[in-house]
Formats: C-alpha cells, sequence, structure tokens
C-alpha cells in the first residue's frame, strides 16, 4: 500500500475529509481540530509573497485584451486593469472572509496584513509592465480590503493593531491613515 495518503489528488483527499467528518464523534472533532490547525498555519511574509507574485504575473497584455469595444460595451484599459487585480485578489479577500466567519479574528487580521503588505510590495517593488501602468490600483484594493476588515471588526482595539503594522511595515502608506484606516 506504500504512502496511499500522499497519492490522492487534492479531490479524492476532500471526499475522505468530508465522510470522516460526516462519521461524527471524535473521528469529526479530530478532522475539524486538524483544519483549524492547518488554517491558523500560514506565514504572514509568504502570504505576502504569494500576493506579490500573484499580481507581478498579470500581463499587460492581458489588460489590453480586455479592454476596447465588445458586444457588452466598451471597456477602458483603466478598468480592464481593475478587473484584473481584483481577481487576482479575489481568493486572499475571500480567505480573510473565511477567517471571520469561523470566528478566527487573529488570523483574520494578520490574513489582511500579509494581503496589503504583498499588494504594498507589489505597489513599490515591482517592475512589470503592468504596474507601471496600473499605478493606482493597488493602494486602491489593500484599502478596500483594509475597508472590508474593518466593517467586519469595528471594535477599536484591532484598528490600532493595524494602523501600527501599516505604520510598520507599510511606511509610505502610513500617512493616508486619518480617522478611519483607508488607504
Amino acid at each position: 500500500m506504500g504512502d496511499v495518503i500522499g497519492k490522492l489528488t487534492s479531490t479524492q483527499a476532500l471526499k475522505i475529509v468530508e465522510r470522516l467528518s460526516r462519521k461524527g464523534g471524535t473521528i469529526r472533532d479530530a478532522v475539524v481540530a486538524e483544519a483549524m490547525n492547518v488554517l491558523a498555519d500560514f506565514d504572514l511574509d509568504e502570504t505576502a509573497g504569494e500576493v506579490f507574485d500573484i499580481l507581478d504575473a498579470i500581463d499587460v497584455q492581458d489588460c489590453r485584451d480586455r479592454s476596447g469595444d465588445s458586444p457588452h460595451g466598451h471597456t477602458s484599459p483603466h478598468d480592464a486593469a481593475i478587473d484584473l487585480v481584483e481577481e487576482a485578489l479575489q481568493p486572499y479577500f475571500d480567505q480573510a472572509e473565511r477567517y471571520h466567519e469561523l470566528a478566527m479574528p487573529d488570523q483574520e487580521a494578520a490574513y489582511c496584513q500579509a494581503v496589503m503588505l504583498g499588494i504594498y510590495l507589489y505597489a513599490h517593488e515591482s517592475d512589470s509592465e503592468f504596474r507601471k501602468w496600473s499605478a493606482d490600483i493597488p493602494a486602491a484594493c489593500a484599502g478596500y480590503a483594509l475597508e472590508r476588515w474593518r466593517e467586519r471588526n469595528p471594535d477599536q482595539a484591532p484598528t490600532s493593531t493595524m494602523r501600527a503594522f501599516v505604520r510598520a511595515r507599510c511606511p509610505k502608506w502610513a500617512n493616508r491613515l486619518k480617522g478611519k484606516p483607508s488607504l
């Protein structure tokens, strides 16, 4: 039999986890506990690097291909660029929301910080033609992530922690924090 678990596809592994979870009792408790451990185990800088990489991989030609006239109307290059960035970031925004839904506020805040840091690094360190072409979009997307996090977490203590993070890790955006944490 060897390493049967290592030979499973992600779909097969998910099916096994779902079946074990439906069994209930201690098996379900163990599956849920391990799922929470996996969700809690992420590295801020690694996640920021993933965000940077996904944004840095956007090709300006994709933006050109999406802009212009179509049967649905005209799309400006700027609107096409916004769509590309939002599509790239949506899985990260969704994950932050899942942390909130699972009542994991520390992970939600840290994940939001990682996403913002990745966007910040992209905005200030990427040499891609697309980034140069869409200079204002990353800060707007980071602001969106921060605003959504704030809407889900109106408590002021986490807000001050988030501000401190932005000042420390995203210093060029720190001066934009006035009153509400938005970029």
